[in-house]
């Protein structure tokens, strides 16, 4: 149907979808008829759901992905990187951003990287070479990383930061005793 009304075309080739707990019904139907076309593409997901809402339905399934779809898949597990690992990667990033760091200070944010995320340590490395320039400095120091890891939250501290202060935000949703959150201001009803 959707080829049909030039919605979607099968070309051959690979198709990579990442966040494939983001489609909704009518795609993973499109992509379950594409699957047995003879011009069907290889087809690579990506998803870090566990069992969620399928979009476009009130049905949970593992991944968000309806079972029949789920059945014709390869499930690859990946595992977490090791500490040495994830200091190689943020080595490489830093050779690619042409950053000079420190051992000490590549050893914090390998530290953080393992604590929160490697896409946020990744994030640290650009902050802190800037905060290293307005120094004079030439090689990002410890102090460095510490200063942008306290400036910019990840989304751990920055959850909890939110669950701490919201009744302190205006049109808290939360319900406290049955009641609007104390910062918030009652609705009227008009």
């Amino acid at each position: 149907e959707w080829r049909e009304e030039g919605k979607a075309e099968i070309v051959p080739g690979v198709l990579f979808i990442d966040e494939v707990h983001m489609l909704d019904i009518e795609c993973f139907a499109f992509l379950n008829r594409a699957l047995e076309n003879p011009m069907a593409p290889v087809l690579i997901m990506a998803t870090n759901r566990g069992i969620t809402t399928i979009r476009g339905t009130k049905y949970k399934s593992p991944h968000g992905i309806p079972i029949d779809l789920l059945d014709r898949l390869l499930i690859i597990p990946t595992t977490e990187y090791s500490t040495a690992e994830l200091q190689e990667i943020l080595k490489i990033r830093c050779d690619e951003e042409d950053v000079e760091m420190a051992e000490e200070a590549l050893t914090l944010l390998t530290s953080i990287a393992g604590n929160t995320s490697l896409r946020y340590a990744i994030q640290l490395i650009t902050a802190a070479s800037l905060v290293c320039r307005k120094r004079k400095g030439t090689v990002v120091e410890k102090a460095d990383v510490r200063k942008v890891y306290g400036l910019f939250q990840d989304l751990g501290r920055s959850v909890q930061f939110l669950k701490d202060l919201q009744a302190e935000f205006l049109f808290d949703e939360t319900e406290v005793t049955g009641e609007a959150g104390a910062g918030a201001a009652p609705m009227q009803e008009g």
